[in-house]
């Protein structure tokens, strides 16, 4: 930023130089003599446009490294709006499998207190066991999927990070 504002300064002086140069010359093509002779003259306007054409050269290069700057920044912009949305994604699917989890407990929960008081009747009733046996594994299939949803988004997580680390590892050692 220290450049930005150096560069812009140098580009008024110029710009303000070329304004008083001009001003001469106009004042020059009146019929008024110049305060310089000709020969100072037209080495000032030499050196008037050679730094304008500097300036206008220090311009462009801002230019470009604004653009630059402003591609780089959309780029990762763009990268973590797309890393956003997998969380979402990821998130979205951890909970789905904890709502199925949670009804898959409730139905467990429903199933054994009606073989409990079936029991406590002294009445076996055997679609009971068959429904308590399928409630438990729903339970247990569904414990298995947030579990498995809840390892992909830590794993999610922890990709970028381990990618970077990585990253800067390897720039560390090619710097020594």
């Amino acid at each position: 930023m220290n450049d930005i504002a150096e560069l812009e300064r140098r580009i008024a002086s110029a710009l303000d130089r070329i304004a008083r140069g001009v001003e001469g010359l106009g004042a020059a093509g009146d019929g008024e003599v110049p305060a310089a002779p000709e020969a100072a003259a037209s080495e000032e306007l030499t050196a008037l446009q050679a730094a304008l054409e500097d300036e206008r050269i220090a311009n462009a290069q801002l230019e470009e490294r604004v653009r630059a700057i402003r591609e780089k920044q959309d780029s990762e912009v763009a990268k973590l709006r797309a890393e956003a949305e997998e969380a979402r994604a990821a998130l979205a699917g951890l909970d789905s499998d904890l709502q199925r989890l949670r009804h898959a407990n409730d139905m467990l929960t429903a199933t054994n207190e009606e073989m409990r008081r079936a029991l406590e009747e002294n009445v076996g009733e055997p679609h009971l066991i068959n429904k308590a046996m399928l409630a438990e594994l729903e339970s247990l299939r569904a414990a298995r999927a947030a579990d498995a949803a809840e390892s992909r988004a830590v794993l999610g997580a922890l990709t970028p990070l381990l990618a970077e680390a990585e990253a800067r590892a390897t720039t560390e050692q090619e710097a020594t």
